[in-house]
C-alpha cells in the first residue's frame, strides 16, 4: 500500500474528485487503482477566497513496486507506514505483586490499559469519584458555588482532560505512532470514527464521559481493579545496606495500607499535596517553566469570520480555531493555549478559597463565544527562584489574589479588553458576554497578575488583533486567572522511565511534568506501561512482537 501525501482539492470538490486526484498524482490508468482510503484530512485557510483540503490517502495499487520505483526521492510518495501497536511483553502466569496506577486521567487511564492488556491485572487507585459523580460535584461548583476538594474539574475519573475541549492532536514526535493507538482505543470506547482521520480531532466533554466509562469496564474485564476515593498520603522506602531506596509501599487516606513495587505516578499536574508529600521524602523533584494568564473570549462567528472569510459556517470546516504567539520587548513571550472553538469558560479549581479558570467546548462547538488562554511563559530562574515546589506557591497566591477579586465567593474576576488597556476597572460588560459560572465580577485584573505580564498583555494585545480581527475588541473579554496550563514541577526520571533516586516509582504524564494535554498524556501512559512490564518480566529489551 502506497500513501500520497499533499493532496489539494477545493473545499466543495464532488467525491468523484479525489480519485482523480490520485490517478493524476500517481499517472496511472483507472483499473490501476485497485482501492483508496483518507488517512488524514486537513484544510489550508492560508487564502480566504480560495480554501483548500489537504488529504493524506492510502492506496493499493496494481505493480507497486514500479510505482515506488519511478517516485524514489519523491517524499508524498511513499510505502504506508506500519502504525500497528505491538505490546512489548506479557506477564508471567503469576504475578508476586501487581503494578500500581495512582491517578485515572488520561496518562493513568491508558498505562492501566496497556498493562491490562498485557495481562498485568493492574490496581488503580484515585483521590475521585467515578466520571458521573464527579461530574454531578464539578456541576456543584459551577451552579452553586459548593466546592469538593477531592472531586471536581481536576481530580477524578477522567482527569482535567474531561473537562475540556477534548483536543486529541500534539506537538510531540511520535515515531512508534502510538498516538494512533491511543485514537483507536478512543474509537473502540465510543469516539466517532472521524478522529482517525481529521488533523485536528476533538470528542468534548460529554462523549469523554461516556468513553471513559467504556475503558474502564474494558480494563476490569481484563483483570484490571479499580479503588476509588483513595488518596496517597505516604509511600513506603525500603533503605538497603549500601543506602540505596526502593519504593515498596503505599498509605493511603484510608488508613489502608497497599504493598507496591512498581507504582506508576499519574496524578496529574493540581496534585500539590503529593507532590510536596514526595519531596518531603527526598524524590527527586525540579521546578520547570510553565505559564500563567487569564482566558480570553470573543463571539465565535468573529473568529470563524477571521479565519475563514466567506466560508465561515462552511460544515466542513466547523468552528475555527487559532495559534497566536508574541515576543514582547520585556523579554517575555505571550501565547494562546487551549483554544476552545465555540465553548465556555469554566471554574477550575481544587483548593478551597482559590480561583482558577479553564476552557471547555462539546463535541458540536457550538456554543456562542470562543475562548483560548492568553498566557506568558515564565521560568524559575527569573520568577520563581530557590525550591522545587515555588511554582505552587506561585500558582496559589494568583489564585487566592483572583478568588478575593472575584468576591470570595468562586465568581472569577473579569475586565473588557478596553478597560484594561487603559488601567481602569470594568464596571459591567459590553457585546461580549462572560459564559464562565459562577459568575464573573467587573475588576481590574492589573491587581491580580504580576506588573511584567500585565505590561507583556499590553503590548500583545494589538499584535493579535492585527492577526485576528476584533481579538483587541474593546468587549473582548479577560477572565482570571489561567495558572495551570502545565505543572510547574518536573519528578525526574532515567531511561528506565523510573524516579532517579527511587527505583519502583514511575512518573508519567502532566503531573510529573512530561506531558501536556490529553493524547501527549495519554502515549505517555503507554510509555511508562511498556516500563513497567519490562521492568516486572525482569527484561531489558522487548519480550514480543505480538500485535494489538
Amino acid at each position: 500500500m502506497l500513501r500520497l501525501t499533499e493532496i489539494k482539492l477545493p473545499l466543495d470538490h464532488p467525491p468523484e474528485a479525489l480519485r482523480a486526484a490520485i490517478l493524476e498524482r500517481l499517472g496511472i490508468e483507472p483499473d490501476a487503482l485497485i482501492d483508496f482510503t483518507v488517512a488524514r484530512r486537513a484544510n489550508d485557510a492560508r487564502r480566504k477566497s480560495a480554501i483548500l483540503l489537504v488529504y493524506s490517502i492510502d492506496v493499493t495499487v496494481k505493480d507497486e513496486a514500479a510505482i515506488l520505483a519511478r517516485f524514489a526521492g519523491d517524499k508524498d510518495v511513499k510505502p504506508t507506514p506500519d502504525t500497528a501497536y505491538r505490546f512489548v511483553a506479557r506477564a508471567p502466569e503469576t504475578l508476586e505483586k501487581r503494578p500500581v496506577v495512582i491517578g485515572a486521567g488520561p496518562c493513568g487511564l491508558f498505562a492501566g490499559l496497556i498493562l491490562a492488556q498485557m495481562g498485568f491485572r493492574p490496581i488503580i487507585i484515585d483521590r475521585g469519584k467515578v466520571v458521573r459523580e464527579r461530574t454531578k460535584d464539578t456541576w456543584g461548583l459551577w451552579r452553586r458555588s459548593e466546592l469538593n476538594p477531592e472531586s471536581n474539574v481536576q481530580f477524578g475519573e477522567g482527569g482535567a482532560g474531561t473537562f475540556s475541549d477534548g483536543k486529541l492532536y500534539s506537538q510531540i514526535k511520535d515515531p512508534r505512532f502510538l498516538g494512533r493507538k491511543v485514537l483507536e482505543e478512543f474509537v473502540k470506547a465510543g469516539a466517532p470514527e472521524e478522529i482517525l482521520t481529521e488533523a485536528h480531532p476533538h470528542i468534548g466533554t460529554f462523549r469523554l464521559v461516556s468513553m471513559v466509562e467504556n475503558m474502564r469496564e474494558t480494563i476490569q474485564s481484563l483483570g484490571g481493579e479499580y479503588r476509588w476515593q483513595r488518596r496517597v498520603e505516604d509511600i513506603d522506602i525500603e533503605t538497603r545496606a549500601d543506602g540505596s531506596r526502593r519504593l515498596r509501599g503505599l498509605h493511603l487516606h484510608t488508613g489502608e495500607h497497599l504493598e507496591a513495587d512498581h507504582v506508576v505516578l499519574a496524578v496529574g499536574h493540581s496534585a500539590r499535596d503529593t507532590f510536596g508529600m514526595l519531596h518531603e521524602r527526598g524524590v527527586h523533584i525540579e521546578a520547570k517553566p510553565f505559564s500563567i494568564g487569564v482566558r480570553i473570549e470573543h463571539p465565535q462567528s468573529w473568529i470563524d469570520r477571521a479565519r475563514f472569510g466567506e466560508c465561515a459556517g462552511h460544515p466542513i470546516l466547523g468552528a475555527a480555531a487559532y495559534a497566536l504567539s508574541h515576543h514582547c520587548r520585556n523579554g517575555r513571550t505571550v501565547y494562546s493555549f487551549c483554544m476552545c472553538p465555540g465553548g465556555r469558560v469554566v471554574a477550575a479549581t481544587s483548593e478551597v478559597g482559590r480561583v482558577v479558570t479553564n476552557g471547555m467546548s462539546q463535541y458540536s462547538r457550538a456554543e456562542f463565544n470562543a475562548n483560548s488562554g492568553f498566557v506568558v511563559g515564565i521560568d524559575p530562574a527569573t520568577d520563581y527562584p530557590g525550591h522545587p515546589l515555588a511554582g505552587i506557591h506561585l500558582q496559589r497566591a494568583l489564585e487566592e489574589k483572583a478568588f478575593v477579586a472575584g468576591g470570595s465567593s468562586y465568581a472569577a474576576p473579569g475586565q473588557r479588553v478596553e478597560d484594561f488597556l487603559a488601567g481602569r476597572p470594568s464596571t459591567g460588560f459590553g457585546v461580549v458576554q462572560p459564559s464562565y459560572k459562577p459568575g464573573v465580577t467587573p475588576a481590574d485584573l492589573a491587581t491580580v497578575l504580576p506588573d511584567f505580564v500585565v505590561e507583556a498583555f499590553r503590548e500583545a494585545l494589538p499584535v493579535f488583533g492585527r492577526q485576528i480581527a476584533n481579538y483587541d475588541h474593546p468587549d473582548a473579554m479577560m477572565t482570571g486567572v489561567e495558572t495551570r496550563t502545565s505543572s510547574p514541577i518536573r519528578i525526574t526520571r532515567g531511561k528506565d522511565m523510573q524516579s532517579l533516586n527511587l527505583p519502583g516509582l514511575f512518573p508519567a504524564g502532566e503531573g510529573a511534568g512530561y506531558a501536556g494535554g490529553i493524547l501527549s498524556a495519554a502515549i505517555d501512559g503507554i510509555k511508562i506501561a511498556e516500563a513497567v512490564a519490562l521492568s516486572m518480566v525482569g527484561a531489558g529489551k522487548p519480550q514480543s512482537s505480538c500485535r494489538n
